[in-house]
């Protein structure tokens, strides 16, 4: 759709491009060079949306609250949620009170995919037809699932419908597939070359984010990955540091649970002696209707001093208290970027606004570090927060913000490595890791994970780290969850008196799980059997309900014997009904699949697949492909799990290999829309062109927007 300007904003659109150049090279990954930081943001968005424009729309009409307005009524709730925190006039005013260098990007932004649209009048937005610079404070922080996603839609409904009748259930936990990330750090006294390195591990949802280098004179030279739509790399490095960000067990989003008083038609919240009266405020949500046309609805909605209403428990309501800082976070997120020194980036945490996210560090000088996320609110401890807590006493309340010294935090520990796999920082360095003892329960919630039993494994007394071994590790075929529960299923057996027919069943499939290696690969009946075997244990463990930490996995090994070969029967019969015999190799069920460009893609047993060895990152593997079958396959498909991998060392220049999954482009057309796919089914990174010289020497084209 061709979008028409005023004379200055074409006249500041021609300026961005003719000081812009974007060369792309073999894999379709933009390197952009702009004179400024603002010509660098106008260039990078502008190559996003030659990318995937229609992710980047979606992710702002999901970060706006107007998702309805394209897909229908059915996404009503989750924009009400999301208006629930983001008004467009309180961003207005904070776009308009923001420091300069922030309002010069933000409006960069907002001219570099303006003029995208306005160059490319084949291109038809959903809704957006016009981005205004304050939208980019609607979307600042940058990771997979924002704190408001904790907030229960169906409870959100069941209130703001006032329906009588209770939510209905949340999704099985079994159906949600592990989200988060591993990194790794390792300094440059246990690498072979005296250099540190870096291990950039994401687990998201796929085609998440764009892969790119931004760099300006003025100091911007970032690669990595960005979240379609933002003008900042989340995870990533500069020539001199690197930055991986792993979601974080710390409690930081807390629920009450308030008394609300109803006197001459107002509603009031008991707190301490007081009565203080409910904020209402309304919100109209425009959606698309059956037809094509418009229609609205409108809420009253209800706020404390603790945040907004969104749900109801017995006679109480229940607000919601979570960071909302969108200037602080944009500011932040673009400024670690440009971070070269862990003084540098010290400095940009203060801050205080990175709530969900915990980060490995790595730089040229050596060091080394974990820290933990900046925005965590002071509590009376005495609380359990992890539970709606009474919203009337005064002494639940959030005190502040910890300082930086207060929290957890690891900054060349002795031991000469750091991970972390969202598990808790009391094992990031082992035996030199921060002590739980010393900090308050909030600051994790996670527990351990079989990542971090594995990720342990390969690093504690490991020595002569070379990128090659970096690069190993991170698809390192080890599953330590099956280290306590195939054990404990061959003492069951050997112990147990089954019948005749439950043995001649079972006991070839017993042999070869005792047998295993616990090492996944593409040819392996055992990691079918296995996993398939697996989520049968857990039905039965926990009702296909993941607890917290380890508990999930302590339940399955717990179980009796008779359970044990029941749920192997189960798996074994399911592998038979599905493909017809249950020794079938892992790689014939494990599939990689892209057909289309669609956000929420088709699958086809039909249709052209890659087999792919690594599992579900909940069985231990560092490397993760979340998969499961669809409406009509049998295979699984994956659609979460490892998405940009990459491995940095760092020394007088960077050197790194990476790669993304799928390909840089989201149109089936395109010759990147798939061309990395068989490298990232087999972990086989490429090397990344990061140099000036480099990148020009592999520059398949260079030119500015708009040409």
């Amino acid at each position: 759709m061709s979008q028409s300007a005023t004379g200055s904003e074409s006249a500041r659109w021609q300026r961005h491009a003719a000081l812009v150049t974007i060369a792309r090279d073999e894999w379709g990954i933009a390197h952009v060079r702009g004179r400024s930081d603002a010509d660098a943001v106008f260039g990078m968005i502008y190559a996003q949306a030659e990318d995937d424009f229609n992710r980047i729309e979606t992710n702002y009409l999901t970060a706006l609250g107007r998702l309805a307005e394209a897909e229908g009524e059915g996404a009503v709730w989750q924009d009400l949620r999301q208006r629930l925190f983001i008004d467009p006039a309180d961003l207005r005013a904070r776009y308009a009170a923001s420091p300069e260098w922030l309002r010069q990007l933000m409006t960069a932004w907002a001219d570099g995919l303006n003029f995208y649209l306005h160059s490319h009048p084949e291109v038809r937005p959903r809704v957006l037809t016009r981005f205004e610079p304050w939208m980019a404070l609607s979307f600042s922080e940058g990771s997979i699932g924002g704190d408001i996603e904790r907030i229960s839609l169906p409870a959100l409904e069941a209130f703001y419908a006032r329906r009588a009748a209770p939510p209905g259930p949340e999704a099985r936990l079994a159906d949600r597939e592990p989200t988060g990330s591993n990194g790794i750090a390792i300094a440059p006294a246990l690498t072979e070359a005296g250099r540190p390195l870096l291990l950039i591990n994401p687990h998201t949802s796929f085609f998440f984010r764009a892969e790119l280098q931004m760099t300006s004179e003025e100091g911007l030279n970032a690669y990595g990955a960005a979240t379609w739509g933002q003008f900042f790399v989340y995870q990533g490095f500069n020539d001199r540091a690197g930055w991986m960000h792993t979601s974080s067990g710390v409690d930081v989003v807390d629920e009450y649970l308030e008394t609300i008083v109803r006197r001459d038609g107002r509603f009031f919240y008991r707190y301490g002696r007081e009565e203080r009266p409910v904020e209402t405020s309304s919100v109209t949500i425009a959606y698309r209707t059956a037809e094509g046309g418009r229609a609205e609805r409108r809420f009253d909605v209800h706020h404390t001093h603790h945040g907004p209403i969104v749900r109801q428990e017995g006679d109480r309501w229940v607000s919601v208290a979570l960071m909302h800082r969108p200037v602080e976070a944009l500011s932040q997120s673009f400024l670690r970027t440009k971070a070269r020194t862990f003084a540098d980036y010290a400095r940009v945490m203060e801050l205080k606004a990175n709530s969900s996210n915990n980060t490995i560090y790595a730089d040229a000088d050596g060091n080394i570090a974990y820290l933990h996320p900046q925005f965590v609110p002071r509590r009376d401890d005495r609380f359990d927060f992890t539970r709606p807590v009474d919203g009337s006493d005064p002494a639940t309340d959030w005190r502040g913000l910890h300082e930086l010294g207060e929290l957890p935090r690891l900054h060349n520990p002795s031991n000469g490595w750091i991970q972390n796999t969202n598990n808790a920082p009391w094992s990031a360095a082992g035996v030199h890791s921060p002590r739980a003892a010393d900090f308050p329960r909030y600051m994790d919630m996670f527990g351990e994970n079989p990542r971090g039993v594995h990720a342990l494994r390969l690093l504690e007394g490991s020595g002569g780290w070379t990128l090659d071994r970096l690069q190993q590790a991170a698809y390192d075929r080890w599953l330590p969850a099956f280290e306590t529960l195939i054990p404990r299923l061959a003492e069951a057996w050997d112990r147990a008196d089954p019948s005749a027919e439950r043995r001649r069943r079972l006991a070839d499939p017993v042999r070869l799980l005792r047998e295993w290696s616990r090492s996944w690969s593409t040819d392996s009946v055992e990691t079918s059997l296995a996993v398939f075997w697996g989520e049968a244990l857990l039905e039965r463990a926990s009702d296909g309900r993941w607890g917290p930490g380890m508990t999930s996995y302590e339940a399955m090994a717990a179980l009796p014997p008779e359970r044990l070969f029941d749920a192997l029967d189960d798996a074994i019969g399911r592998l038979e009904r599905d493909f017809g015999r249950w020794r079938i190799p892992w790689g014939e069920i494990n599939r990689f699949q892209r057909l289309t460009g669609d956000i929420v893609q088709p699958f086809t047993d039909d249709g052209p697949s890659l087999p792919v060895g690594f599992p579900s990152a909940r069985w231990g593997t560092l490397a993760s492909f979340g998969a499961r079958s669809w409406p009509g396959t049998r295979r699984w498909y994956g659609t979460s799990g490892n998405s940009f991998v990459a491995v940095v060392e760092f020394g007088d220049r960077p050197r790194a290999r990476a790669v993304s999954v799928g390909g840089q482009s989201g149109d089936p057309r395109s010759p990147h829309f798939n061309d990395q796919a068989a490298r990232y089914a087999a972990g086989d990174l490429r090397p990344v062109h990061f140099e000036p010289d480099d990148v020009a020497a592999n520059a398949r084209r260079t030119y500015r927007p708009g040409e």
